[in-house]
């Protein structure tokens, strides 16, 4: 009988209610509510627009983000891999500094990325004027060159940009590999090509499908690119029935729309993957020893892997710095400081908020048995892979009714209207980065927690401390390093965030990304330069932390 019951006490309960378990659905709950939300509005709309969306522009829409997914996970998968493949198994002029150069392009964010390419590659623009200066052309009628802003410029930009996962993964996945692997495949008669097709992209497959996967992720969630080479996808149809046309409801069904791709391209990645599994024999595992290269595959070696890191950082960083050595005064131009405690602030918070919330759900999920909670983890993740533009509009909609509410009650009760407490101020955007970054927090901090031996905390509450105190005395230390990453790359990522802070900040409310994107919208480079530097420099934080972890 004792032994039946300690059985029956050990199997974890649909719901077992204290502190911990009901912080950790109240947080779940919270990071969820803006999917949810986005699924109530599309399906009852005051104005059913879906029937005209149908005939009109979502089939347009959904064809160039298919298409524009399409190209970008091909180029970024190419330069990704490819930059993977040769900085992992071979040694060539500039090595080892390209090993770390590749991740720079992470820092960049992409919207910079395309005003870069548009203002170099522009008729007026010094590679236009250079080849007209160098052929005697004197107008645009004397040469053809393709168009700057069009759906070509906008994949090749976003391919630069989020090439990184790609690299970094499968990196990761051949740095991990076994060398007796490829010594057994060298004794077999395989070249170089064969050593690639045969041997290495079947074993780096499932972390090159996770990285393709992200990218389309992000591509799908990207707004100030598209944007600025007036590429019409679905997210810039959220803010175009949204803002345009007035139409919340509208709006959640294309967001609706987005949020089934996303949750497509997540299936599909895991489908990819299939069950392939590759595991090292062990510590005795002889690492890859990389080969050589000799004559004119050494150079060339070396073009193929500056070539993505020209586009991705060189131009993007070479313009930005040129336009803001032109006007040196625009360092000291009115709104950027403004724009610069904005970010910080606003930043700073949400990632202290973010990191906490995910520090306290992932330690309440560790010690509670109630399997609602447990299963309610998983889902929590679906905020990162969730675009900006559909996040704020699941957070405002709700946000301001509450608002509302919540004003006309005050009122009265008091005669006094406070007006909007919360939609009025930077809250509604701190929530936002919060749902929006959750998920990166909350893996890290995961693993954090797992590498903490089990008897530290068992010792410390044999010893008589309570649950929180085990926390902050023996996990805390611990994970000091893990925590202060989880909260510089979630800090970085706001501070990178446009769509969002576009449609959540609060009137003349600008952040430093929001800077670069209004002046750019006005045709003004030289005075966006100076705050498109300042998001690249704090993004570098980020990849210096990724980099530091990559190191070979």
């Amino acid at each position: 009988m004792t032994e039946r019951f300690s059985q029956l006490a050990a199997k974890p309960s649909l719901v077992r209610l204290d502190f911990w378990t009901l912080g950790a659905i109240a947080l779940a709950i919270l990071v969820l509510s803006p999917v949810v939300s986005i699924a109530w509005i599309a399906l009852t709309p005051s104005e059913n627009i879906w029937p005209h969306l149908m005939a009109t522009v979502l089939p347009r829409y959904l064809a160039t983000t298919l298409m524009l997914m399409l190209g970008v996970a091909l180029l970024s998968a190419v330069m990704g891999t490819g930059a993977a493949w040769l900085i992992s198994q071979y040694h060539f002029p500039g090595r080892d500094w390209l090993a770390w150069a590749l991740f720079f392009p992470l820092a960049i964010p992409a919207y910079v990325g395309a005003y870069a390419l548009v203002d170099f590659l522009d008729y007026a623009g010094p590679f236009q004027s250079g080849l007209r200066a160098a052929f005697g052309w004197t107008s645009a009628r004397d040469y053809w060159f393709p168009e700057t802003r069009s759906l070509w410029a906008a994949i090749l930009v976003l391919s630069f940009a989020l090439y990184p996962y790609v690299y970094l993964l499968a990196r990761s996945a051949w740095r991990e590999m076994s060398g007796n692997t490829y010594e057994v495949a060298r004794a077999l008669g395989c070249g170089p090509w064969a050593m690639f097709l045969r041997v290495g992209l079947p074993l780096a497959r499932p972390a090159i499908a996770a990285g393709v996967a992200l990218a389309m992720m992000e591509t799908v969630a990207d707004y100030g690119t598209v944007q600025h080479f007036g590429v019409q996808t679905l997210t810039t149809g959220v803010f175009s029935t949204w803002l345009n046309g007035n139409n919340a409801g509208g709006a959640a069904q294309i967001a609706g729309v987005i949020l089934v791709l996303v949750l497509l391209l997540i299936g599909l990645e895991r489908a990819g993957r299939g069950g392939a599994r590759f595991h090292r024999l062990g510590r005795a595992a002889r690492p890859v020893e990389r080969q050589d290269l000799t004559g004119i595959q050494r150079w060339l070696a070396l073009l193929l892997c500056l070539i993505p890191f020209a586009g991705g950082f060189v131009l993007p960083v070479g313009v930005m710095l040129a336009h803001a050595a032109e006007a040196p005064e625009n360092w000291l131009a009115p709104g950027l400081g403004t724009a610069l405690w904005n970010t910080l602030v606003v930043g700073g918070l949400a990632a202290f908020a973010t990191v906490g919330a995910a520090l306290f759900l992932v330690y309440a999920l560790r010690m509670t048995r109630a399997g609602l909670a447990r299963a309610l983890l998983p889902v929590t993740l679906i905020g990162y892979a969730a675009p900006g533009a559909v996040l704020a509009l699941g957070l405002l909609v709700p946000l301001a009714a509450f608002d509302h509410w919540l004003a006309d009650g005050v009122q009265a009760l008091t005669g006094w209207d406070p007006g909007l407490m919360i939609t009025g101020t930077a809250f509604a955007l701190g929530l936002a980065y919060m749902v929006r970054f959750f998920g990166i927090a909350q893996g890290a901090l995961d693993a954090a927690y797992g590498r903490v031996t089990p008897s530290l905390p068992l010792a410390a509450r044999s010893l008589g401390r309570t649950a929180g105190g085990t926390l902050g005395a023996v996990y805390l230390p611990l994970m000091r390093g893990s925590v202060l990453t989880a909260l510089l790359v979630v800090f970085v990522d706001c501070v990178k965030e446009l769509p969002a802070t576009l449609l959540l900040r609060p009137f003349n409310y600008n952040t430093l990304s929001t800077r670069v994107f209004e002046l750019v919208s006005l045709e003004r480079l030289s005075e966006a330069a100076p705050a498109a530097l300042l998001v690249m420099a704090v993004g570098m934080v980020a990849v210096f932390i990724v980099a530091r972890g990559e190191r070979d």
